[in-house]
């Protein structure tokens, strides 16, 4: 592989911060003119972000980017049977965001490529579509958010449920005081994680470029037990599972509660049913505290057989002096009040994720940042609020945190975990 330095990608890409972002901003103000866009990751989640580009007017997806040869390979198939053009393939992002064709590009690789991806496509000039977690740790989901506002690149974070008309009512409930003065939140995660068994180290297969698939990750030797979903259940890759699916739903807490980072931090959990390759703990409850607005928020990981909790086994619960919303999914809510919970406004609908996308792409059109559902900040908070959660679990400890500084306060154990050594040339910058 060629040798890339982020001097040399800056310098690559010097048209593209010039006349090209130029060039790519006013095809995107056109309204007649198509937005050229790449997906970064096709296995898994990326499917469906082809799947939903592919049906929004004015979209064209233009390029496709993976490590893996055979995923990269069917995908290309899916579009040009879909759409009846061949994409530009390429399995390094590097090549996609030298691309003049390319306006824009969703991100669905792995939690550990996320930001980079981002940062690296706003200093190319690129608008942004990245899945949750926005961020791997906390240091870089700040990075992101540096550079969405120094390139000025529309920056919409995967929390579609802030893209559902449903669950902005249901968040309007709380605003307005429906269940009174709300003073705690609950996020649940509450999916079928069986074992993942144990896998050797063994030699990467052909199709896949494994040195492009770690980015900018610890060096490991290739092992099954990552590719290509288990990643999530290891701390070099993933985030455990309050930073997969557990992102939607710390968001929709910050959301709710009007919050943002929290003081006070205490996570205990572990592994409890099988002796297997997993490094993130199987089960995690997580407490938050705001001593200033005087609330609380509470967020648990079960794996396993388990009871739902007023109806949501994936979803949220927002307890108020007169009564308690709760959150189903990503599209419903119910309101229950007083001490009988006395049933109360309740509501259910579909579609929030093709609504996100199409914010997402409006907002290109318009170049408004401030009209996005989901923007960049949310890649950060949502995030970091699974990232304290961990580091509280993997120092078996509580933890105090200054928000406004985002460090912890004469700790530097726990400020070594905001983030982590990167590998060259897969650097997250200090300066953005």
């Amino acid at each position: 592989m060629a040798q890339f330095n982020r001097r040399s990608f800056l310098q690559t890409t010097g048209g593209a911060l010039a006349t090209g972002v130029m060039a790519s901003t006013a095809r995107a103000e056109d309204a007649n003119s198509k937005i050229g866009v790449a997906v970064l990751g096709l296995n898994g989640r990326g499917q469906t972000h082809l799947d939903i580009l592919n049906e929004i007017d004015g979209v064209e997806i233009v390029a496709l980017c993976d490590p893996d040869s055979k995923v990269l390979a069917d995908k290309a198939t899916w579009v040009e049977e879909k759409t009846g053009k061949k994409p530009a393939l390429e399995a390094d992002m590097r090549k996609i965001f030298e691309r003049s064709d390319v306006d824009a590009v969703s991100v669905a690789t792995p939690n550990h490529w996320h930001s980079l991806a981002t940062i690296w496509a706003c200093q190319a000039g690129k608008d942004v579509y990245v899945e949750k977690p926005g961020s791997h740790n906390i240091f870089e989901g700040r990075k992101m958010v540096e550079a969405a506002k120094k390139y000025k690149r529309i920056v919409q974070h995967g929390v579609q449920m802030r893209s559902s008309d449903t669950i902005q009512e249901a968040v309007d409930h709380l605003r307005k005081g429906t269940i009174g003065d709300v003073y705690m939140a609950r996020g649940l995660v509450y999916r079928w994680r069986p074992s993942v068994g144990n896998q050797p180290d063994s030699q990467a297969p052909e199709n896949l470029d494994w040195n492009l698939w770690q980015g900018p990750a610890t060096e490991r030797e290739f092992s099954k037990r990552y590719v290509h979903y288990n990643w999530h259940w290891h701390w070099d890759y993933g985030n455990g599972d309050v930073g997969n699916q557990g992102v939607h739903q710390t968001d929709m807490c910050l959301w709710g509660l009007d919050v943002g980072l929290p003081s006070k931090i205490n996570a205990m959990g572990g592994k409890f049913l099988w002796d297997d390759d997993k490094e993130t703990p199987e089960q995690l409850t997580t407490n938050y505290l705001y001593p200033e607005s005087n609330q609380i928020l509470q967020f648990e990981v079960r794996p396993w057989i388990t009871n739902s909790e007023a109806g949501a086994s994936v979803g949220n619960i927002f307890y108020g002096s007169e009564g308690y919303l709760v959150v189903q999914g990503y599209g419903g809510y119910e309101i229950f009040l007083g001490r009988k919970n006395e049933p109360g406004p309740k509501r259910k609908s579909e579609g929030e994720l093709t609504a996100h996308f199409q914010n997402w792409v409006d907002a290109i059109r318009s170049r408004d940042a401030g009209s996005l559902n989901g923007p960049v900040e949310t890649a950060h908070t949502s995030s970091a609020l699974a990232h304290l959660g961990n580091i509280s679990y993997r120092l078996n400890r509580q933890l105090e945190f200054d928000p406004a500084t985002e460090k912890f306060p004469n700790d530097e154990e726990a400020n070594r975990l905001l983030t982590r050594e990167y590998r060259a040339p897969f650097i997250v910058p200090e300066t953005v």
